[in-house]
């Protein structure tokens, strides 16, 4: 039997059936679970969460006469089935990169929890938490909505021993927001977000020291990595919780259009639009992302370099979308402005590729630090312009990333 009880009433041994409240308002990557840790019932209790489901039929009852609200509450659900919550107002009004990056913080905090979670559940052969998935889609498909640069590049200041898991995150939110540009219908980017979650699964059945192998692969750990998507795929399609879109992609982000890729050498138009999309933004983040064996190019670099990629290896169709989604110039990209100021890329202008805003910070007129000044390339009142962008290698600017993710 469900009932509805406050969080104050909680105590050990309650099998927890739902949170009253978003998602993210409360500290656990599951909804479904039995309250067995001390410290899980001080974080319920800690948290913005009120209200809580729980199934007696699982767990402990709440003591008799300890709550009127949980008896009437469980005259109207004795079964899961027959009640419903109402989905929690979704935030996705417009809002500024300063604020997002703080929201966008939270949501990968989290996200690499819920993924971590997940990955391990799949090496123990466990099923994949698809409803944990969901959440996770919604909420990063909400950051996307509100400010598309502001999580995108969160993602990508993942650590060396991150990657795995964040890398999941940041493919989950580029295909969301190309999806968008491509003006896909809702219920198929939300497939293309749940499928950049999950497009690694395959990852979680492959020997860490081969995962995390600081050097260069030899031919024979290079073909257990290859192997990946197919035990993704095979994993998913035992579970049979998602549709043909998720495991398209799963099976498939590693295709390339002349049909070098892997598992099935798909060439051209044999390979689907989500496909596509799906090797478009695997390779955005794996380049941009510091790994075991090399640091992450800059995301302007990265652009450049993938374009020259289009002849062969990526869809120059789905990468011309790709780039409108994201800017010639990606939030995080060190520029050269017409006056000899060099600045750091914090946010796109919808209207102009090319002309984003700018946070300035070193002069090579004075060869000296000035101070930080956010400048905004397509205002009337400015003459400055993007004359080139800037090898962050050969500046070695210690705060680079810091600058632009400060978001003031």
């Amino acid at each position: 039997m469900l009932k509805r009880i406050k969080v104050e009433h909680l105590t050990l041994g309650m099998h927890i059936d739902g949170f009253c409240g978003p998602w993210m308002d409360h500290p656990f990557w599951r909804n479904h679970f039995v309250l067995t840790d001390p410290q899980d019932l001080v974080r319920a209790k800690a948290s913005a969460i009120q209200e809580v489901w729980i199934d007696t039929q699982k767990g402990r009852d709440i003591a008799v006469g300890e709550s009127p609200m949980a008896e009437a509450a469980s005259m109207f659900a004795t079964l899961e089935d027959e009640f419903t919550l109402p989905e929690p107002l979704r935030d996705t009004a417009p809002t500024s990169a300063a604020v997002e990056l703080k929201r966008a913080a939270n949501i990968c905090n989290k996200a690499k929890e819920a993924v971590v979670a997940m990955f391990q559940e799949a090496r123990m052969g466990n099923a994949v938490n698809t409803e944990l998935a969901g959440h996770l889609v919604q909420e990063i498909s909400d950051s996307v909505a509100r400010n598309p640069g502001a999580l995108i590049s969160l993602a990508r200041l993942k650590t060396v021993d991150d990657y795995t898991y964040m890398h999941s995150v940041a493919v989950c939110a580029l295909m969301i927001a190309l999806g968008r540009q491509l003006r896909l219908k809702e219920e198929q980017i939300r497939s293309l977000g749940l499928a950049g979650l999950l497009h690694d699964l395959g990852k979680a059945l492959m020997p860490m020291e081969v995962l995390n192998k600081p050097g260069k692969l030899t031919d024979a750990e290079f073909d257990v990595i290859k192997s990946h998507p197919l035990k993704g795929y095979s994993m998913l399609v035992e579970g049979q919780a998602v549709d043909n879109i998720v495991l398209d992609v799963v099976l498939h982000h590693h295709e390339r259009t002349d049909g070098t890729g892997y598992p099935d050498q798909q060439k051209g138009g044999a390979m689907s639009l989500f496909a596509r999309m799906g090797a478009v933004c695997d390779v955005y983040d794996a380049i941009t992302s510091n790994r075991p064996y090399k640091k992450g190019w800059d995301p302007a670099e990265s652009i450049k370099r993938m374009a020259e990629w289009t002849s062969g290896h990526l869809d120059p169709m789905v990468f011309q979308a790709f780039v409108k989604s994201l800017g010639i110039y990606p939030v995080g990209s060190l520029v050269k402005l017409a006056s000899g100021r060099l600045g750091v890329v914090t946010e796109q202008n919808p209207s102009s590729l090319l002309k984003p805003l700018v946070k300035v910070f070193y002069s090579t007129k004075s060869e000296m630090r000035i101070p930080p000044e956010v400048v905004d390339l397509a205002a009337s009142t400015t003459k400055e312009k993007i004359v080139g962008r800037e090898n962050p290698a050969f500046w070695n600017f210690a705060d680079l990333d810091e600058l632009w993710a400060s978001g003031s």
